[in-house]
C-alpha cells in the first residue's frame, strides 16, 4: 500500500500562542499529534518534547533489536501487547512521557506542564494506535467517519457511569478536563489497540481545537468532498473550526492509505 500524508497546525482566533505540536515521519510511517497544556509556555514544550522523543526514539536504529529483545521477554504478561509494532509505540509514548517528566522536575516553570498525545503507525496492512488524553483518532471509510479512540476526560467517563448523556457532551461545563495526560508522574496508562487498514482509507489525528468545534457530521461532510486533497482537506477543517469560533489551538493530521502505483 502507498500512504500519503498531510498535517497543519493553526494558533486559532483566541490564543495567544500555538501549543499544538505535530509531527509526519514517513520513512518510519508514523505520524503524531500532542497538545500541549500547562501555564505560561510550558505547554508548548511538553508537546514539542513529545514529538522529539518520539522522533528520536523510531530513527535510533540500535534500539530496535533491544525493543525486540525487552518484547519477547514480557510478550504474553498483562499489559504487554502480543504485536511488536504496538510494543514499540507503547514504549515510544512512554519514552516521551518520562522525558517530559524528568524535564518538568529539573525545571521549576515547567513544573505540572503535560500533554495530550495520538499516535499512529502504518505497518502492512495494519494501523497501530496509542493515545492519552483527548487529542483523536478518525477513520473515514466508504464515505462514513467513525472516531475509533475514545477521549481520556471527565466528561466521558460520567458517560461511561450514565451520569449524562452522549448528546450532552458539548454542554458539559467541565468537557475540557481531561483524566489522563503525559507528564504528570513518571508513569502513564497509555492506551494502545490496532486496526486493519485497506486502500481507500483516510485517518485523521487531531487536537480537540477541531473537535470541540466541528461537529463528527461537519468533518464527514470535508473529507468526502475532498477527492484526495489532504492540504485541501486540511484547510477547510481548519477553516471550519474558526468558523464556530477558534477558541482553541487547531490541529488536523491526515493520512490517506491508497492502492500501490501500478498494483
Amino acid at each position: 500500500m502507498h500512504i500519503r500524508a498531510h498535517g497543519v497546525t493553526d494558533v486559532g482566533l483566541v490564543r495567544a500562542q500555538n501549543e499544538d505540536t505535530l509531527v509526519l515521519l514517513p520513512d518510519n510511517q508514523l505520524y503524531v499529534v500532542a497538545d500541549g497544556m500547562g501555564g505560561h509556555n510550558s505547554g508548548e514544550v511538553a508537546s514539542q518534547l513529545t514529538i522529539s522523543a518520539m522522533k528520536s526514539f523510531y530513527e535510533d536504529a540500535g534500539l530496535e533489536e533491544r525493543l525486540r529483545e525487552e518484547h519477547q521477554e514480557f510478550r504474553g504478561k498483562e499489559g504487554i501487547p502480543k504485536a511488536f509494532s504496538e510494543y514499540k509505540l507503547l514504549r515510544a509514548v512512554e519514552s516521551a512521557n518520562m522525558t517530559i517528566f524528568n524535564t518538568a522536575q529539573r525545571f521549576e516553570a515547567y513544573r505540572e506542564m503535560g500533554t495530550t498525545v495520538v499516535a499512529v503507525q502504518i505497518v502492512k496492512s495494519r494501523i497501530y494506535v496509542a493515545f492519552v488524553g483527548d487529542s483523536r483518532l478518525y477513520r473515514f471509510r466508504d464515505g462514513n467517519l467513525e472516531q475509533l479512540t475514545e477521549d481520556h476526560s471527565l466528561a466521558n467517563e460520567y458517560v461511561r457511569m450514565g451520569v449524562i448523556r452522549k448528546e450532552d457532551v458539548r454542554n458539559f461545563p467541565y468537557r475540557n478536563v481531561i483524566v489522563k495526560a503525559l507528564g504528570l508522574g513518571s508513569l502513564v496508562e497509555t492506551e494502545t489497540f490496532y486496526r486493519g487498514c485497506k486502500p481507500g482509507d483516510i485517518y485523521l489525528l487531531c487536537s480537540d481545537g477541531l473537535t470541540d468545534m466541528v461537529e463528527n457530521e461537519g468533518i464527514e461532510a470535508i473529507l468526502s468532498a475532498a477527492d484526495g486533497d489532504l492540504e485541501g482537506a486540511n484547510a477547510k477543517l481548519v477553516d471550519a473550526a474558526k468558523a464556530k469560533g477558534g477558541v482553541d489551538n487547531i490541529t488536523s493530521l491526515l493520512v490517506a492509505v491508497e492502492e500501490e502505483e501500478g498494483a
